[in-house]
């Protein structure tokens, strides 16, 4: 199982479920539903909490929450 703590810089992926079922209400308005993207941004200095692209909103969530969030990894194809 792949969570949005386990996403290196740069990497995308696409919501499947949730560990829980209780996440806060404004990340679920704020786009955090399965079908949606999130791409990891930046981790602050202390490795908590975690920058991360929502579907277009950036958010800063700690990493508790992040492993709540489970995840399909999108392998970027390169062209050559």
């Amino acid at each position: 199982m792949v969570t949005v703590a386990d996403l290196k810089y740069g990497q995308k992926g696409i919501i499947k479920d949730f560990t829980e079922h209780i996440l806060p209400i404004k990340l679920l308005e704020l786009g955090c539903l399965p079908g949606n993207s999130v791409e990891l941004l930046q981790i602050a200095p202390l490795n908590d909490p975690i920058y991360i692209n929502l579907s277009g909103s950036h958010l800063a969530i700690r990493r508790s929450l992040a492993k709540l969030i489970e995840l399909e990894i999108i392998e970027e194809t390169q062209a050559k």
